[in-house]
């Protein structure tokens, strides 16, 4: 790290030296006495802007106290059942580390359907993930390889990817943008796998719209990946849809795969869940009702990627739509 860097660091750290409750106990729940690395991220956030990665950071404190984030491991997704049908939905997992130590998440981006439930739910159920995981996977992980591990690896499963994708942009959008501002660079590594053609038309449109930094970060693999995974990772965590080329399957042996609500990741987050909510509220039954988020206005690159992307398939739909009713002339003809 440059002179420049540490002295970015050194004056973000006085900014935020000045920064009074309640902001600075929520501030700690970010860093989990990983300070640096976190100005750090913030700072990259905003290319080592310090005036902007300070208002970035404090502004993403005042999120956190006015929607009580703090809280969020502490309010599960009941009855059960609904969790069950949000975990059937937003396919999500993680599924063991890197030999680095990072925690490897798995999402199956083609095949989430989010129509279980409120979009409140998702959004509610993404953050608790993103807050275990900073809280508890991170820190636990940090202690047992005696170093800060402050971020993680997402493989993204475009298995099913379809047309109806175009349902789900704007649910897609908020939780990106929830994200950007308020967990910057907590991603080491994006690999995106099992991608079929319509992934490769968007792709060409979306990556001239993403910043440099986001870009170096994806790495498309031919096929499930399994061979270029397997270089940063032992097979035991794996995600399950990267076992064997042409798996073509999110959904299979319920004991491996990390988005089913019977994996340990998933016990051990909501049991963690209801235990906290037991400590904070030991008399009161567990209300229902989702954890609301303001959700936020997307940026203005957030949504051109959002539009482009719509044109995109829209434009993937005409021509679909075209070749078939051209092959029913055809047929006519015949």
């Amino acid at each position: 790290m440059g002179i420049v860097s540490q002295e970015a660091i050194l004056e973000l750290q006085a900014l935020m030296d000045s920064v009074e409750e309640p902001l600075n106990i929520t501030f700690q729940n970010v860093h989990q006495g990983f300070r640096a690395e976190t100005l750090v991220r913030f700072l990259k956030a905003r290319e080592w802007n310090v005036a902007k990665a300070h208002k970035m950071l404090v502004d993403c404190l005042h999120w956190r106290v006015q929607n009580t984030i703090d809280d969020i491991l502490a309010k599960p997704i009941v009855p059960s059942e609904l969790y069950g049908a949000v975990r059937d939905s937003q396919l999500i997992g993680m599924s063991g580390y890197s030999r680095e130590g990072l925690p490897v998440f798995a999402i199956g981006v083609g095949l989430s359907t989010f129509d279980k439930a409120s979009v409140h739910y998702y959004v509610q159920s993404h953050i608790q993930i993103n807050e275990y995981r900073d809280r508890v996977i991170l820190p636990s992980a940090s202690k047992k390889h005696g170093r800060p591990i402050t971020t993680c690896i997402k493989v993204l499963d475009m298995t099913g990817l379809k047309l109806s994708a175009l349902s789900k942009i704007k649910l897609l959008t908020i939780i990106s943008t929830i994200d950007d501002l308020n967990y910057p660079e907590k991603t080491n590594t994006y690999y995106i796998v099992n991608a079929p053609y319509i992934f490769s038309a968007c792709w060409k449109v979306v990556k001239p719209l993403l910043q440099e930094r986001t870009r170096k970060k994806i790495q498309v693999l031919p096929g499930c990946g399994r061979d270029e995974l397997l270089k940063i990772m032992d097979i035991a965590s794996l995600p399950h849809f990267c076992r064997k080329d042409g798996s073509g399957s999110s959904r299979n042996a319920e004991n491996e795969n990390c988005f089913s609500l019977d994996h340990p990741f998933h016990q051990q987050l909501y049991n963690y869940i209801k235990q906290q909510s037991l400590i904070t509220e030991p008399a009161q039954p567990i209300k229902q009702g989702s954890f609301h988020v303001d959700l936020p206005e997307p940026a203005a690159e957030e949504t051109e990627i959002a539009k482009s992307l719509e044109s995109e398939l829209q434009k993937f739909e005409k021509g679909n739509m075209l070749s078939k009713s051209t092959d029913g002339i055809k047929t006519d003809d015949d």
